[in-house]
């Protein structure tokens, strides 16, 4: 799992990238892992399967703009 958190500064285009290895099995896993890392029940999440297979989720927790990406390996 490839995590970003997109930095809200003004002028500031770094973000925090942190990279875990998982071992879930199937997407609702992996949903399920999206879901428990956002901690906010409120959270505005938007789901994108790539062409690979890859699973890559976009989401807003309370203003934060957060990208985890699952990859197979």
């Amino acid at each position: 799992m490839v995590w970003e958190i997109f930095n809200e500064c003004a002028n500031n285009q770094m973000r925090d990238v942190f990279i875990e290895e998982l071992s879930l099995d199937g997407e609702a896993a992996v949903d399920a892992k999206v879901a428990e890392l956002c901690k906010d029940d409120q959270a505005e999440i938007e789901k994108e399967v790539l062409a690979d297979g890859s699973l890559v989720y976009h989401v807003n927790a309370h203003g934060l703009m957060q990208r985890y990406t699952f990859t197979e390996i």
